[in-house]
């Protein structure tokens, strides 16, 4: 029976991905939902998928997620993941509505100083690696829109970079640094890529998240900053910088492309630009 019902889960599961992707949803987001729904019906092998319920939903938030200590961003993805399931496969009488999300975690971005930017960057010998960091940095890319970046799309006349299809499938444009504009033909010169801007061993092929993600990780450590630094830290960071430096929030939000400006707004409780203007009553005494 129970094996009936994995299979049957299985061939459910193949079948949300052909939804999934017939819709054009991200292969980040495809690959996020199927983990978290495999996941999720792994836990319930004795249940068919028809017969899930709410209480099933907190039963597994019990067994599985505060047990194991996961994130409420991953609950979170668990729950989006099961509501979109019975949303597109629709076989089910489960209130998809009714499903609650646990309470967001309000936490401030990472941000590292000019000065910290600048060590990590000035640490990195390797000119292809360096363009990768200081493009994040420079421009504010996510890692997944860095390495999707063709030649074609640094177009070095109007000293811009088109971003094709990154978050939300929206296109939008960023300055491009001519200090950094150099340094990338630089490394073009060295490295010939042929397709990608940045390219793995092979040519042709996509140069691999793991690898960038080592490449910051000796970097900052070379630079000798004692923090666990992310790629995204250096886009928290360009973000920060801007709006230390009097560009307009408004500016910064499409720059970032996000699409809501209470998603920009967080950099303003991490800029220091106001708060050091701001004199303790301490030093007063």
């Amino acid at each position: 029976m129970e094996a009936k019902n994995n299979q049957e889960k299985s061939s459910l599961i193949i079948e949300f991905e052909k939804k999934m992707q017939s819709r054009r949803y991200s292969e980040n987001t495809l690959k996020v939902y199927s983990d978290a729904i495999q996941v999720f019906f792994k836990h319930f092998n004795n249940v068919k998928e028809a017969d899930i319920s709410i209480q099933h939903i907190e039963q597994f938030n019990h067994e599985y997620i505060f047990k194991n200590g996961h994130s409420i961003s991953y609950q979170n993805q668990v729950i989006n993941a099961v509501k979109l399931f019975y949303k597109l496969m629709g076989n089910t009488s489960l209130n998809i509505e009714g499903i609650s999300r646990p309470r967001r975690e309000h936490k401030l971005p990472s941000v590292l100083s000019k000065q910290e930017v600048k060590m990590i960057l000035e640490s990195l010998t390797n000119i292809k690696h360096k363009c990768m960091l200081s493009l994040i940095y420079s421009c504010g890319l996510r890692r997944g829109e860095l390495l999707r970046l063709k030649i074609g799309d640094i177009d070095s006349k109007r000293n811009i970079i088109n971003v094709r299809q990154s978050k939300g499938k929206k296109d939008r444009i960023v300055p491009l640094s001519l200090k950094l504009l150099e340094m990338l033909r630089e490394y073009y010169r060295g490295y010939k890529p042929e397709l990608w801007l940045f390219e793995g061993q092979e040519k042709g092929m996509q140069y691999d998240e793991r690898s960038l993600q080592l490449v910051l990780k000796k970097a900052v450590r070379k630079a000798g900053i004692k923090k666990e630094v992310s790629l995204h830290w250096l886009r928290h960071s360009y973000a920060t910088h801007l709006l230390e430096a009097g560009t307009d929030l408004r500016y910064i939000q499409e720059l970032l492309g996000h699409s809501s400006s209470r998603t920009t707004e967080i950099y303003t409780h991490v800029s220091t630009r106001m708060i050091q203007n701001i004199v303790s009553p301490f030093d007063q005494l």
